[in-house]
């Protein structure tokens, strides 16, 4: 009898850590859907999600490659961009832009038949860019020249230059005529007037340091500021005062926020992307750490489907130096998507 007691209750044990194991690990949010190779070599920077036009602008190396949002199909690509960083689209006017770092220069190509339109010079190094709707200005950072080129969109002029202190990085644009972008070696983030073309306001993030990537709630104005670091730093789009900070993971390069879900997303290039619930406007909670590639810092989110489009590469060092940088293996290049 003691011998069957004692195993039926060893089964016990087993079955309540089984149950306990499984309630405290909630399926997984996010998962890969499938990857998708990309022809050709070279490394890659950001990439955009035109989510009502359904193409994926990828940056690889000279040229922009474009994919089918929903099949992966490589539908074309925007040709001579050296040094490419970043896609803008203007939809309304169908138009997208190209920062293009080695060049010194933006390419306006058309959207429908990715045929370049003109070139815009820029500042030295332009890195980010975006569209801003309100003004219809495409704004270039020039990550070695510490300005912003501000661009019309429909007519391919400069509309003027804004000093910004500091190396900008990422930015974002709320639609109502305020742009925000992270300087990188200042610690801040800054906030700039879209129309009149000046700083409105520096707002600092210390104890946080080196803010790279940052994505924007409107409804609700706030900032979600990815910190080297390893913090996420949620901001007032008002006062600039920090709401909350969240821990995640190393090498974060890129941001989004999904409206409708209610999910921050920092894509890190230690091979993770932090996945934080919005409970309230003032209120997150780190709900899911994905697993993705290392490497794999860029991101980004289309809106309607809610799937998440990373770049990947293999790596590896040299086999008579193991010990050095592992660099890129050609053939490798690819775009993992993940649904929910």
């Amino acid at each position: 009898m003691r011998r069957e007691y004692a195993g039926l209750l060893a089964l016990l044990v087993i079955v309540s850590a089984t149950v306990a194991a499984t309630r405290d690990d909630p399926p997984a949010l996010y998962k890969l859907e499938k990857t998708v190779p990309v022809p050709g070599t070279g490394g890659w920077d950001y990439l955009t999600v035109d989510s009502e036009g359904r193409r994926v602008y990828v940056s690889h190396a000279t040229c922009v490659e474009v994919l089918d949002a929903d099949s992966g199909e490589l539908k074309g690509k925007v040709a001579d961009t050296s040094g490419i960083h970043g896609i803008a689209i203007a939809s309304e006017l169908g138009r997208g832009f190209t920062s293009n770092g080695k060049a010194n220069n933006v390419t306006v190509f058309d959207l429908k038949t990715l045929k370049p339109l003109a070139t815009v010079s820029t500042g030295k190094n332009p890195d980010a860019i975006l569209y801003d709707p309100a003004s219809r200005r495409v704004f270039a950072f020039n990550g070695a020249e510490a300005s912003a080129t501000a661009i019309d969109a429909a007519t391919g002029k400069v509309a003027g230059t804004i000093d910004l202190g500091g190396k900008p990085e990422s930015g974002v644009s709320d639609g109502a005529g305020n742009v925000y972008v992270n300087m990188e070696d200042k610690d801040e983030v800054l906030k700039l007037d879209a129309n009149k073309l000046k700083v409105l306001a520096r707002w600092p993030i210390a104890p946080a340091k080196t803010p790279v990537s940052l994505a924007i709630d409107t409804r609700n104005g706030r900032l979600f500021v990815g910190c080297r670091s390893k913090s996420l730093v949620v901001l007032s789009t008002e006062t600039g005062k920090t709401v909350t900070s969240l821990p995640i993971g190393g090498g974060v390069d890129a941001g989004a926020f999904d409206p409708e879900t209610k999910l921050v997303f920092c894509s890190c290039g230690d091979g993770t992307v932090a996945v934080i619930r919005q409970e309230t406007a003032d209120k997150y909670a780190l709900v899911e750490t994905l697993k993705t590639r290392s490497g794999s810092r860029t991101m980004a989110l289309d809106l309607k489907t809610h799937k998440l489009f990373l770049p990947a590469a293999d790596f590896k060092a040299p086999a008579d130096q193991p010990k050095a940088r592992p660099t890129m293996v050609p053939g490798t290049f690819s775009v993992l998507i993940y649904g929910k």
